[in-house]
């Protein structure tokens, strides 16, 4: 009957470990007025960045700095890793997919040097954007670990 066999919706976990923040938190005004969409954002200081859902990579910027996932059901999030990272070329990111790329829930998908990233003056703040239009409730401050989930209800 298949009643058993039913796949449970994947719910968000968190892509990488640090602090939990609001999007108005983020220090970049067009992040913070949600011009791209809702989310919240995370003070990075793990090393890695993995996948919040599986999917299909849409966007794979070549410098390492950011990141868009489509899901199997149309939803699309941009993780984007540090501020003005852009600027940084590609050093301090060790990229492991590209776009076209299937990714699994908690996939890698880019080693950072958050070091190196605040040497060279830059925020690790690094905004979850709901780029397809949903909007997003925080259920938790404070600190987050990497697959980590209920951080965030996505409506």
């Amino acid at each position: 009957m298949g009643l058993f066999n039913r796949k449970k919706k994947e719910e968000f976990i968190s892509p990488m470990k640090g602090k939990l923040l609001s999007m108005e938190q983020v220090p970049d005004p067009a992040f913070a007025q949600k011009i791209m969409g809702d989310g919240v954002a995370i003070e990075l200081t793990g090393k890695e960045v993995v996948a919040p859902f599986s999917g299909t990579v849409a966007a794979a910027f070549p410098t390492g700095h950011a990141f868009g996932i489509r899901t199997g059901d149309g939803m699309e999030i941009l993780l984007h890793i540090g501020i003005d990272t852009v600027n940084l070329e590609g050093r301090g990111f060790e990229v492991a997919v590209r776009a076209g790329d299937t990714v699994k829930q908690g996939d890698l998908l880019v080693k950072v040097d958050t070091d190196y990233i605040k040497s060279q003056g830059k925020s690790v703040v690094s905004p979850i954007i709901f780029t397809s239009g949903e909007q997003v409730k925080q259920l938790k401050t404070g600190m987050v670990d990497t697959g980590e989930e209920h951080i965030i209800k996505i409506m």
